[in-house]
């Protein structure tokens, strides 16, 4: 596993897209602040089951439990460090029609499009779900 990555939210992206290809129910990433909010809100609404800090060196690790029924159909990244992608309340983006979802930094902590647009926030539109 490797400890230097220059996009965490990309790597647990693509972590969770392989594991859920081959069917695998748990993965193991290097500990974050802002990864492990944006597992903590996936779990939140439904899509994973469990997120654990597990300690370690030489930093932590975070450890998610997809569950046995994957929801996850697509998984995409939306702004990226070459391209950041900010979004107003009014301009936050209906995932299938509803049915996924959209994840926001916002200066109020990491939110769902949902919650975002309750609140009249815009923020940094990190991916979408569905």
């Amino acid at each position: 596993m490797s400890l230097q990555t220059s996009d965490k939210i990309a790597d647990l992206i693509t972590r969770l897209r392989n594991a859920i290809a081959v069917g695998k129910s748990e993965i193991r990433l290097p500990n974050s602040k802002l990864v492990k909010a944006v597992a903590d809100e996936l779990v939140r609404v439904g899509y994973l089951e469990k997120v654990n800090v597990e300690a370690g060196k030489p930093r932590d690790t975070l450890h998610i439990i997809i569950g046995a029924p994957v929801q996850i159909h697509e998984i995409k990244r939306m702004s990226t460090p070459g391209r950041r992608l900010y979004v107003g309340a009014n301009e936050i983006p209906r995932v299938q029609s509803g049915r996924g979802m959209a994840i926001l930094s916002t200066n109020q902590g990491i939110l769902t499009g949902q919650a975002a647009k309750a609140k009249k926030l815009g923020g940094e539109l990190l991916l979408t779900v569905y």
